[in-house]
């Protein structure tokens, strides 16, 4: 388990720099949306390819980060449901959800957009806009970010079966005591400031 634990962290560390990283194409694509936005206004000028570029950056933001956001375990579930499950169970959702769902939607997504991929690098693609962007860079990140969220997919599967071994503390279960003490905290601290207010 040590030999696959060490691999999860590899995993996870690329996960996270990819996705920092990416992240700043927010950035990016606020600037291009409003230069945009302000040149057309006051020149009366625009460009299809800045209107695709904006596309093609949030597209880079969602794709390039969603394995990030499972690394985070801030994709989305049902955390009303999932908490009147005892622990035992929810491992079993969570084994279950990666090998069953997640996993298999990554490896079709992988072997559908990669011929996709390749014909439009072949052909050199290009949009149908005029002026607009070639089509293949944009085509690469549908295989990229799927790529990334199957090995992070893995990565979890690992972490999942180390923690129902014994060999990794539950997340949840941290995040949950943390939780739980930060509003404690919260209770004491408005009871004191309320103490200290009458007196």
């Amino acid at each position: 388990m040590g030999g696959l634990l060490g691999l999860s962290r590899t995993i996870d560390r690329i996960s996270l720099s990819v996705g920092k990283a990416a992240s700043w194409l927010i950035v990016a694509a606020v600037i291009v949306s409003s230069v945009n936005a302000i040149v057309r206004k006051l020149f009366d000028i625009s460009s299809n390819a800045w209107l695709e570029l904006q596309w093609v950056l949030f597209s880079a933001v969602f794709l390039l980060c969603a394995a990030w956001a499972l690394l985070a375990n801030e994709h989305i579930r049902i955390d009303i449901l999932s908490s009147l499950f005892s622990k035992r169970v929810r491992n079993l959702i969570e084994l279950l959800g990666h090998s069953l769902f997640l996993l298999p939607l990554c490896v079709v997504m992988l072997v559908t957009s990669l011929p996709f991929f390749l014909a439009s690098v072949r052909i050199n693609e290009q949009s149908a806009s005029a002026g607009g962007l070639p089509q293949w860079p944009a085509k690469s990140l549908i295989f990229i970010g799927f790529a990334l969220l199957c090995a992070q997919g893995v990565s979890e599967l690992i972490k999942r079966l180390a923690i129902m071994r014994g060999d990794l503390p539950d997340p949840t279960v941290v995040m949950g005591q943390a939780h739980a003490t930060a509003a404690a905290d919260a209770v004491n601290l408005a009871t004191d400031t309320d103490e200290q207010q009458r007196s």
